[in-house]
């Protein structure tokens, strides 16, 4: 080690709930990396994990992490996200002023610290609103695997019972982390973090923060600063990788024996040429060639280019592609201020590293070799904005400026699949929307695309052309252009992952990224096994008539299966008649004799299905003031058997779901409501859902 390396703090990891930095008197010379700041090239921290015990990080997840999670419910887990979201929201200024360290300008930094941080607030909200108040998901209805109905299969999802290893890029060293640790903590599966090392500093700033707040249970989340040596060595099939870099790092992890054949879960976001297709309708002059050009822009100099969502092919009508160089070529001009990002009206800051400034060059280079013609831009060292706000070259600063690629030959090899992870994007001409759909699928799978047009006839054939080949796919046109979130900015509601060269894996899209992190088990038993299982009341099960109206209970007593059968009520044609005139509803089936008669599905005429559901509504409630303050819908409704004047109806309705809301002083019913006529045919059934205090007041 040099002196200066010396003098440098060691960024921490975080570990069996304790910080932890290796002997400094055990390092050799090869074992810590070191950091600088990228703009300035200033020593900042070393890094190094000499003599961390990963077996033991591993073993606390399991047990202590695990245990931990596991006595909270889907909505607990989900509230504490919300509460971290808060404290990390106060606290983001801290985080921007380390992040300027890596070249981040203030519009980086939002990217990646608010963005992180939405995340957070969208999983909080989506949990409670997807998500059962418990630990076990059902997975769609019951399947009846007896003639009687005592023997039903169905499916559930539980929490992995291991540890999520979460390896992250260090472009996004905030948004890495809890993009992936959010979906991990509402399944319950605790967290080991392994940021890259150029940025990781930054990473373990916001996990001290997650840290002090308290928010989290012990166990939940870890933290490895430095390399993970052998981490995978201590994984099985309990455990689950979610790995974001380079294809050749993933091909090296997807080739452990414990992903290849112990069963760990694995998936992965790699390398990605992503495209952007202008419509032929996109002239110069349209809202969307101005938009086009604007998001191809944006797309290099966000975060120095160095985004896997960013714009590397712009493929556009081949007469337009000098009008797009040259509009890009404008705005790059105009609008794009390249230095310290911590000096004022800098608008696009260095590369992460040297050694990412090296790879870019050489990367272009490459391209150049293969036929590329250089149309805007250099390779050269540029000169920029210092941090005293002077101008010059700064001799140990990652920056380069924005380069523009144009190709004589639209399918040289090298064109789709060498990246330059920076400001660089090709642009190249098409003859047609057969021929842009064929020269996007040339990158072998990418996580985004954008269709840009105003036509929807092109957006159609483009955007189903290409879907296949890609996870996500932005139409752009002018009813959008202000509301977009953008090419390269992937939403937690929304999947992000795609096919091919940019991994094959998925991350984000809501609910389903949590699932990833459970076990999908297929039950078999009685009702009564799978009610107790499930917390959710089945057919079959045995229901409690304890001559106490279930509306008449709060949270506190009413109980799964507590149900209440009213008598029969008889329907008649005056009836039919009456609700018909009033409601306006005079469907044939409900007033013409003849016409009904001729209906394979009726006898004549028959009560309309929502009379029958009002009258349901008057024979199952209990009208006096109690715990039940509202009825608030109802679900999954389905008209069976039709009844005709003179047949008579009764409901039965069964307490099927309790879930209690952690915020508020009631909870959410749902209701099973089962309605027969006097031959116990079923009519009709659904769920009934209504609102009840926790505790009768």
């Amino acid at each position: 080690m040099t002196s200066t390396a010396i003098d440098v703090q060691i960024v921490p990891s975080y570990v069996r709930d304790s910080w932890w930095t290796p002997d400094r008197s055990e390092l050799t010379a090869a074992e810590p990396a070191e950091v600088r700041d990228a703009s300035t090239g200033e020593p900042l921290a070393l890094v190094s994990t000499a003599g961390l015990d990963l077996a033991a990080a591993v073993e606390h997840g399991r047990t202590v992490g695990r245990r931990g999670l596991q006595q909270l419910t889907f909505h607990q887990r989900a509230l504490k996200l919300k509460e971290l979201a808060t404290y990390l929201n106060a606290h983001r200024d801290e985080l921007y002023e380390v992040s300027a360290r890596s070249g981040a300008t203030r519009k980086d930094s939002l990217v990646d610290i608010d963005g992180g941080i939405g995340v957070l607030f969208t999983f909080g909200s989506k949990g409670r609103r997807e998500l059962p108040n418990s630990t076990v998901l059902v997975d769609g209805p019951a399947e009846i695997l007896s003639k009687d109905g005592s023997f039903l299969g169905e499916h559930i999802f539980t929490s992995l019972p291991g540890v999520a290893v979460q390896i992250n890029a260090f472009n996004f060293p905030v948004w890495g982390m809890l993009e992936k640790l959010a979906p991990a903590f509402i399944a319950g599966v605790p967290s080991i973090v392994k940021p890259a090392t150029p940025t990781g500093y930054l990473t373990a700033e916001a996990v001290k923060l997650i840290v002090d707040s308290g928010i989290l249970p012990a166990g939940s989340l870890q933290l490895i600063s430095g390399s993970a040596r052998d981490l995978l060595d201590h994984l099985d099939y309990r455990d689950y990788v979610s790995f974001t870099g380079s294809a050749s790092t993933s091909k090296l992890l997807k080739a452990h024996p414990n992903v290849a054949e112990g069963g760990v879960r694995f998936t992965c976001e790699t390398d990605s040429l992503n495209a952007a297709i202008l419509g032929p309708d996109a002239v110069p002059g349209t809202p969307e060639f101005d938009a086009f050009v604007k998001s191809l822009v944006t797309e290099i100099t966000v975060k120095a280019g160095q985004k896997c969502t960013s714009i590397r092919r712009a493929i556009v009508p081949a007469a337009l592609v000098d009008d797009v160089v040259a509009a890009a070529g404008q705005r790059i001009d105009e609008r794009v201020v390249l230095g310290d990002p911590r000096a004022e009206g800098v608008t696009m800051g260095a590369l992460a590293s040297t050694e990412q400034l090296d790879g870019v060059r050489s990367s272009v280079q490459t391209l150049l070799d293969a036929g590329a013609t250089l149309a805007y831009g250099s390779l050269d060292a540029p000169e920029v904005v210092l941090a005293d706000g002077s101008r010059g070259v700064a001799a140990d600063g990652a920056f380069l400026a924005p380069i523009l690629l144009t190709w004589p030959d639209n399918s040289a090899e090298a064109l789709h699949s060498v990246e330059a992870f920076g400001p660089v994007a090709s642009v190249i001409g098409y003859d047609d929307a057969a021929d842009a759909v064929r020269l996007a699928a040339l990158g072998s799978g990418s996580l985004v695309a954008t269709v840009c047009t105003n036509d929807p006839a092109i957006a159609r054939e483009l955007t189903l052309g290409i879907a296949a080949h890609h996870g996500r796919v932005l139409i752009l046109n002018r009813e959008d252009a202000r509301t977009s979130t953008g090419h390269g900015s992937p939403v937690p509601h929304l999947v992000h992952g795609g096919p091919g060269r940019a991994g094959g894996g998925e991350e984000l899209g809501g609910m389903r990224s949590v699932l990833h992190h459970m076990q999908r088990t297929a039950v078999q038993g009685s009702p009564n096994m799978l009610t107790a299982l499930t917390g959710i009341w089945h057919t079959g099960a045995d229901r409690n008539f304890d001559g106490t109206h279930p509306f008449r209970k709060d949270l506190s007593e009413l109980k799964i299966g507590d149900a209440v059968r009213s008598d029969l009520r008889e329907v008649s044609l005056e009836d039919i008649t009456a609700f018909a005139n009033s409601t306006g509803d005079t469907f044939y089936a409900h007033t013409n004799q003849e016409a009904a008669e001729a209906n394979p599905f009726f006898p004549g005429i028959v009560a309309h299905g929502y009379l029958l559901l009002s009258w349901a509504a008057g024979l199952f409630v209990e009208p006096a003031p109690g715990p039940v303050l509202a009825n608030y819908g109802l679900e999954n409704l389905r008209f069976i058997t039709p009844v005709a004047a003179g047949d008579s109806i009764r409901v039965t309705l069964t307490a099927k779901k309790i879930t209690p809301r952690e915020t508020d002083e009631y909870g959410e019913v749902a209701w099973d409501a089962l309605l027969t006529n006097q031959n116990d045919e079923i009519v009709a059934t659904y769920d009934v859902l209504t609102l009840v205090e926790k505790k009768r007041s």
